[in-house]
């Protein structure tokens, strides 16, 4: 699909409206947003990565199919990735089973405790990184996806709210127990 680069200077929500009415000024939102949803989706689950590229190309023919429903009080990137993570839930549910450990890489495992201040946890060795790379990926989903979404996808608190559809106390709830859960099997193993 070519798409015109005079819809690169658009914002999202212009290209939302413009797509109504023309189907391929939805590509420009596609190129904005499919390797951005490609990976959180494998942060968020266990899946290959030919059904991610199709749990990613299902999220945009659903969200193409709602533009007309589209609250543009809301961002269309909150909007996206909700409708991601309600495809990625229906896809584990179809394989019936919950994922176990995900696909956290050792560069994410790095951005993620960079970016939080307060986690104090010393990486000074390939093996280190990779006894914290198993801990992140065996947190309980729940926390691990707020967690996911804070550090790795740089989310505001509003943003995870409409993406995962709980309460701001909620969701500060879980990033803060998921913070406690990943320092203390730190603790445990001398890495703080």
């Amino acid at each position: 699909m070519e798409v015109l680069t005079s819809y690169s200077a658009m914002d999202d929500n212009e290209l939302v409206e413009s797509s109504k009415s023309n189907p391929e000024v939805f590509g420009e939102l596609v190129l904005r947003y499919q390797e951005r949803l490609f990976r959180f989706i494998r942060r968020i689950s266990y899946f290959c990565i030919e059904d991610i590229e199709d749990i990613v190309q299902e999220t945009f023919i659903k969200a193409y199919r709602s533009l007309n429903i589209f609250d543009t009080d809301l961002k269309f990137s909150t909007w996206i990735y909700q409708i991601a993570r309600n495809t990625t839930i229906d896809a584990i549910r179809k394989k019936h089973t919950r994922p176990q450990t995900v696909c956290l890489e050792q560069e994410d495992v790095i951005k993620f405790l960079r970016s939080d201040s307060d986690m104090q946890i010393n990486l000074e060795t390939k093996e280190q990184l990779k006894i914290m790379q198993g801990i992140i990926n065996t947190l309980p989903h729940k926390y691990r996806e707020v967690m996911i979404l804070r550090f790795l996808e740089e989310k505001n608190y509003e943003e995870i709210m409409d993406i995962i559809q709980k309460p701001k106390g909620t969701v500060a709830a879980l990033i803060n127990r998921g913070r406690k859960m990943l320092f203390d099997e730190a603790k445990k193993i001398k890495l703080t």
